[in-house]
């Protein structure tokens, strides 16, 4: 199916914080992944007495540590619904690969493949490898989103670091939870691939659903300019998304990337690529290869 019409969700606090995944929350306050196990416990003292139990007794205070940012985290989260919300806007493209090409509502899409033999021989992949390809005479569908925070919300604070650094690691945990909730909407709904799809959300966050959503910057798709590709088939600005010249996106709570549904459809990391593939991938793209450079600093 495809309906290549940009459809805007908004989404408040209180909406998305059930998908918020709370180990990379904790993660950027330098807490390893079983302490963001007390997102799953129950709000109780007993419950939460109980849980600090379960840690050796040389850890039971880096516990409690994470158990009071948490608490933290909930009280900013209840302030910020009030007056804030979550954004997202997705698009089903028509789609077909050629080559290591996408062709998205008939605009060129260039991707990279990967370029380092593996030890055990299996195949190069490129995410175009997911698209039924243009020789088939047969259209395909690929999803195409961004999610955002308010932008208001990063500026919040400006006198209090520590208030600020939660505000601004929650806001990017709240667009991505956001994009979770949309890509189930996606999945169930708007593209319907799915429509029988009952998962619960701790499946969610461990990605039991079929297809992948690969997010700019995420290793099989690591070229910052794809951005300004994205920008153009979904007028971003229409919840608030700037580019920088670069392609940096504004506000830094955003994320953006592409939806694939085929089920064998996997992440994979690009990972070092030849002066020969920079040179096609530039040309694919209509730039420079000192500029495409640029953007490729950790592939090449």
């Amino acid at each position: 199916m495809n309906n290549s019409v940009d459809k805007v969700l908004t989404y408040t606090i209180h909406e998305v914080a059930p998908y918020i995944n709370w180990i990379y929350f904790f993660h950027v306050w330098g807490f390893q992944p079983r302490y963001a196990a007390i997102a799953d416990i129950h709000g109780c003292d007993s419950c939460r007495a109980y849980w600090l139990t379960t840690f050796p007794e040389e850890e039971r205070a880096k516990a409690a540590e994470a158990m009071q940012l948490f608490k933290e985290a909930n009280r900013m989260l209840n302030q910020l619904d009030e007056n804030y919300h979550v954004h997202t806007i997705f698009r089903l493209c028509e789609a077909n690969a050629d080559g290591d090409n996408l062709i998205l509502d008939g605009k060129l899409f260039p991707l990279l493949r990967q370029q380092i033999p593996h030890p055990d021989g299996s195949p190069f992949l490129c995410l175009s490898d997911f698209v039924r390809p243009l020789s088939s005479g047969i259209p395909d569908t690929v999803g195409i989103f961004a999610a955002s925070c308010d932008g208001e919300v990063e500026l919040l604070y400006e006198k209090d670091p520590y208030k600020r650094m939660l505000v601004q690691t929650l806001a990017d945990r709240l667009a991505e939870a956001a994009t979770e909730k949309m890509h189930e909407y996606v999945r169930k709904v708007a593209w319907g691939y799915a429509k029988d799809e009952n998962l619960s959300i701790p499946d969610l966050l461990r990605e039991k659903f079929q297809g992948i959503r690969p997010a700019v910057g995420y290793p099989s798709l690591p070229d910052q300019s794809v951005n300004f590709l994205l920008n153009d088939l979904l007028h971003m600005e229409q919840i608030g998304i700037t580019l920088t010249e670069n392609g940096a996106m504004r506000p830094h709570a955003t994320v953006c990337g592409l939806i694939l549904a085929h089920p064998a459809a996997r992440y994979f990391a690009v990972g070092k690529i030849g002066n020969d593939q920079l040179e096609d991938y530039a040309r694919r793209k209509k730039m420079s290869v000192e500029e495409t450079r640029k953007f490729l600093a950790a592939n090449l």
